[in-house]
Parts: C-alpha cells; sequence; structure tokens
C-alpha cells in the first residue's frame, strides 16, 4: 500500500450516473466504451460478479451493457472499462486490497474506489452505508486479478 502525504485538493465528479428508472427498479449507469481488447477482458471479470453483495441483489440496469452491474438501494455500482481516474498521481493514496491497488475517492470519505494498475480500470461506487468497504473491494479484488492482467510495473 502506498500513502502519500497530500490530501486531493478536490472531489471527484462521479462518472457513474445513478437515478432510479420509475416503477421498474432499474438504474440509469452510463455504460463505458473501451477498445475491444478492454471491452473483451472486462466482459470476462464481469460475468463472474455475485448474483448478491451486502445481502443486496443484483438490480436491472439501463441501458443493459455488459460492462455494467448494479445491487441494491442504495445503488452499489460496478464499471469497468472506464478512464484512467483524472485523480490519478504518482503521489496518490492507494489501497492494496488482494495485491490489487485501488484509487479512493475522496480520500477522507470514498465512495469511489478505481482499480488501477491493470490493463482495464474498473470503478466501484459504494455508498457510505455499506460498510466495511472491504467486502466489495475484496470480492472485486479477487476478480481483477484472475481477469485482467497487470500493467508493466510503473504504471498505473
Amino acid at each position: 500500500m502506498r500513502r502519500a502525504a497530500r490530501a486531493l485538493s478536490c472531489v471527484p465528479v462521479l462518472a457513474v450516473v445513478l437515478a432510479l428508472v420509475s416503477g421498474c427498479g432499474a438504474v440509469r449507469m452510463e455504460p463505458p466504451e473501451p477498445d475491444a481488447r478492454t471491452a473483451e477482458l472486462c466482459r470476462a471479470m464481469m460475468a463472474r460478479l455475485p448474483e448478491t453483495l451486502y445481502e443486496q441483489e443484483r438490480v436491472a440496469v439501463v441501458p443493459d451493457s455488459e460492462l455494467v452491474a448494479a445491487w441494491g438501494s442504495p445503488t452499489i455500482a460496478v464499471r469497468c472499462g472506464v478512464e484512467r481516474p483524472a485523480g490519478l498521481r504518482p503521489d496518490s493514496q492507494l489501497l492494496s486490497v488482494n495485491d490489487i491497488a485501488w484509487l479512493p475517492e475522496p480520500a477522507d470519505s470514498p465512495t469511489l474506489f478505481t482499480a488501477v494498475g491493470r490493463e482495464a480500470y474498473v470503478e466501484l461506487t459504494l455508498p457510505a452505508t455499506y460498510t466495511p468497504s472491504g467486502v466489495a473491494l475484496t470480492v472485486l479484488s479477487d476478480l481483477v486479478a484472475e481477469e485482467i492482467p497487470a500493467l508493466p510495473p510503473g504504471k498505473l
């Protein structure tokens, strides 16, 4: 785990837009648009996601995409193949869970975690009501480690 003395100077805008779709129990999420190789890696990982997380059932996502998944209310969301986080810097404070590096944002009370150092970035939006965050990070870290190859050393 790397720690940096500096705090993030601004709170990033969450890339995941979640809104209940009236009456059907689905959530609206903007799917990422990765290149073909990244999409292939992501589809393999996303196909293995659990049906429940924090005892919350998976919910439908609109528009339908193999690169996004959601559970419960408030919504836990995963997107695979997102862009490199704007807040990721060489001195960013990262969490390490099962050898997967995660960028937590905001640093003081994270609700957005992005797996970095892999051939595809994986984003987890986790409302503060779900604790500890390590539960979701452990599940996802194991899948990321198995399905998405690491970048060469020194690359994030």
